[in-house]
């Protein structure tokens, strides 16, 4: 399964770390099942080259198939990946549908550059675990140790921007999560046999812009996505114009863009992204999956959601936890309309100007560092409920001293219960920040009165017997409940 039908010596049959049935992954090949895409890889020994399960190129024969639970496991056993199939844009590549919610965070964490900025000791620290088991536990899981998957996720994405933009080969290096250009063509050249300007494509000059593509397991409820957040799009920070989302970031000291669109004959979604995000643009990919919940599996859990299970379904997500959270905060007991006002004054009063080319994107939501240093009554002055502003200084407070963690790979109950005992804070808010900033599928807000609306029942106790039956996809049940009342 060659891009080009170059042929190599045979490899030597080996074992894949983590046991995979050859016949079950062979027949799934033979089909091209989209929905295997992403779950394991194929390495083919007569090329030394592996692909997705989607790979256009011909299916080759059963004895020169070798399975791998992830893209590192194949490139360790020296496969290189792909140019047709491009295992880079598989869905999920970091985590590949783990099983083991520590695996799948620390690989998440991996993605955003965690092992770039820090140690594997940090690593562990954050996810509340030691080293040692933080090796054992992703070694299990992918068949890597932790760094050799972070080399992975670098050169997969360096893979992507020399193909897909007209970056400088020095930029995309470290914009990959190098810290030299030496050691990034040394790997580069280790793992693929290839030099990075021999896959570059002949672009124009380098623009304003970067371009990439997010892909995802089919269907995609893009409109139904664009309903929610536009709804909520908080002025000045988000927006979505026609069949686009947009919004501004902050990441650490960098200030940009961003806009998503749908390619769905592509199944994927475009992303674009300025120029100024190119050093954080692996935090803010990963930030884009999350907001539109790209590794989900809409086909599984349609089936355990029943009639609610609409094609396509998506949680919407975070592409900053801490953002959510302040939004919701500012829902309580008002409507959606009411309280999207209230974000767009918190965020033109407290957020930093920046200048875009898209008309109403204009600031960046303030840090969490930035409102632990307000009083409660310079929120209020903007005519949001005391009570509600103590809630937002001591939520951002509990995030800025690190007690709180508004993102992927955090304790959820840990979380919740932390959440809960803060002022302002109960279950339904909670909840919510559960579902979005922390990703978590199982969220359900039961008191909300939207869901008791589509329930028809006021009586909590209830709607908790009725939700088990969606477990552990309530988080999809409360979206699609949500939607059958702003349908109907």
């Amino acid at each position: 399964m060659s891009e080009n039908g170059e042929t190599r010596p045979r490899i030597p049959a080996r074992t894949s770390p983590v046991p995979l049935d050859p016949a079950r992954c062979y027949r799934a090949l033979l089909t091209h099942d989209p929905r295997f895409d992403g779950v394991f890889f194929v390495g083919v020994t007569s090329t030394a080259i592996y692909c997705r399960t989607v790979c256009p190129a011909r299916t080759p024969r059963a004895e020169h198939c070798e399975f791998f639970p992830s893209a590192a496991a194949a490139e360790r056993e020296g496969f290189r990946p792909c140019l047709r199939c491009r295992p880079e844009l598989a869905p999920g590549n970091a985590s590949v549908d783990a099983a083991g919610r520590l695996a799948a965070a620390a690989a998440g964490r991996i993605e955003e550059g965690a092992l770039a900025t820090g140690s594997l000791e940090d690593l562990a620290q954050s996810l509340g675990v030691t080293g040692r088991h933080l090796r054992r536990v992703v070694a299990a899981e992918f068949g890597v140790a932790p760094v050799e998957l972070a080399q992975t996720q670098r050169l997969l994405l360096a893979k992507r921007l020399l193909t897909d933009t007209a970056m400088p080969v020095t930029q995309v290096a470290f914009s990959s999560g190098f810290r030299s250009l030496r050691r990034f063509n040394a790997l580069f050249r280790s793992r693929y046999r290839l030099k990075p300007r021999d896959i570059r494509r002949r672009l124009a000059t380098p623009a304003a812009t970067l371009t990439c593509d997010l892909a995802y397991q089919p269907p995609l409820d893009w409109e139904g996505l664009l309903r929610f957040l536009g709804r909520r799009a908080i002025p000045g920070v988000e927006a979505v114009d026609g069949h686009r989302y947009m919004r501004t970031v902050s990441l650490g000291q960098n200030r940009g863009w961003i806009a998503a669109s749908h390619r769905p004959k592509q199944r994927t979604l475009r992303i674009e992204v300025s120029a100024s995000l190119a050093p954080v643009l692996p935090q803010t990919l990963a930030g884009m999956k999350r907001l539109f919940d790209l590794t989900a599996e809409p086909r599984e859990i349609a089936k355990q959601l029943g009639k609610l299970g609409r094609p396509g379904l998506r949680v919407p997500g975070a592409f900053d936890g801490f953002e959510v959270a302040v939004r919701a905060i500012l829902g309580q007991q008002v409507s959606v309309g009411a309280a999207t006002t209230l974000a767009g004054r918190f965020a033109r009063e407290f957020g930093e100007a920046l200048a875009t080319p898209h008309a109403g994107l204009d600031r960046v939501w303030p840090s969490a560092e930035r409102v632990a240093a307000l009083r409660p009554a310079r929120i209020a002055s903007l005519g949001i409920v005391s009570a509600r502003s103590r809630c937002i200084v001591a939520i951002a407070r509990a995030v800025r001293d690190g007690r709180v963690a508004l993102g992927p790979g955090a304790d959820v109950e840990t979380v919740k219960a932390r959440l809960r005992d803060l002022p302002g804070i109960g279950p339904w808010t909670a909840e919510y920040i559960a579902m979005r900033a922390l990703g978590w599928p199982d969220a359900f807000p039961h008191t909300d009165l939207g869901i008791r609306r589509a329930l028809r029942t006021d009586n909590p106790d209830k709607i908790l017997q009725i939700a088990e039956t969606w477990r552990p996809w309530r988080a999809y049940a409360a979206i699609s409940l949500w939607n059958s009342l702003e349908e109907s």
